[in-house]
């Protein structure tokens, strides 16, 4: 009896261990899945962030793209205009029409034309004291 008795401490014993080991093992394993699921999702936010990054840059690079288009074209456009100014006949033409200038054999004659405007009825019923 007393062989059997100490075989069932004994039994108790490891089973006890064996219980305890196995929840202690339950706790590691749940506390890992619990770290690996929280890595999932950062990861998860980030590729997400990234993405939206990415999809934003793409269309500010799309948009400036448009615009160093405009800004070319509108660069050649200037390019031949100073080319069209630079001609003799065309400064010569800005000089007599916008700048009142002539030649040196030439007389340059200005017509000054004043426009006469007629009062407001407004302002002749003030003048007289009279209100609409």
């Amino acid at each position: 009896m007393g062989k059997r008795n100490i075989d069932e401490k004994l039994a108790a014993k490891i089973k006890k261990k064996s219980i305890k080991q196995r929840h202690h093992t339950q706790f590691y394993y749940s506390f890992l899945t619990i770290i690996l699921l929280i890595c999932l999702v950062q990861m998860s936010i980030s590729a997400l962030l990234n993405i939206t990054k990415v999809v934003a840059y793409h269309s500010k690079i799309s948009t400036l793209e448009s615009k160093q288009i405009a800004a070319e074209a509108r660069n050649a456009e200037l390019k031949k205009d100073i080319k069209n100014f630079s001609t003799t006949a065309t400064m010569e033409s800005i000089a007599r029409n916008n700048l009142k200038m002539a030649g040196k054999d030439e007389v340059l004659v200005i017509v000054n034309q004043q426009q006469v405007q007629e009062p407001d009825k407004k302002s002749k019923h003030k003048k007289n004291g009279h209100k609409k």
